[in-house]
């Protein structure tokens, strides 16, 4: 059964475009390694009237948004070697976490297993 990576950022608007280019170099590693799926999605209609919206439940500031994001391997096994090759990539593991475009302590993420997949 197919194993999640979920996680939950906060990125101001205005670095939207830095957060991409170091998400697309992120996503290249990951898939390099042996992710099956790997995705970015930013905020685009959060003010949702149903439940609790993302700017209430993140916080957010009118000049943030949130980003949602996931990596699909084939299982929680797989999704351990790989994260361990990607964390010894010298493409990623020189990144100063002072340099991000978004506060690292604000990001929110875990390991699902999958329990639905139609």
């Amino acid at each position: 059964m197919a194993y999640v990576d979920g996680f939950v950022l906060i990125v101001p608007t205005d670095k939207i475009d830095a957060y991409k280019k170091i998400s697309t170099k992120a996503g290249k590693v990951w898939r390099e390694h042996g992710a099956l799926e790997y995705r970015e999605c930013v905020g685009d209609d959060l003010d949702m009237k149903f439940g609790r919206p993302f700017p209430k439940l993140l916080k957010l500031k009118p000049t943030e948004t949130a980003v949602f994001s996931w990596i699909v391997y084939k299982s929680k096994a797989q999704r351990n070697q790989i994260n361990a090759k990607v964390m010894k990539d010298p493409r990623l593991s020189g990144m100063d976490p002072k340099s991000m475009p978004f506060d690292m302590k604000k990001m929110s993420m875990g390991g699902f297993t999958v329990l639905v997949d139609v």
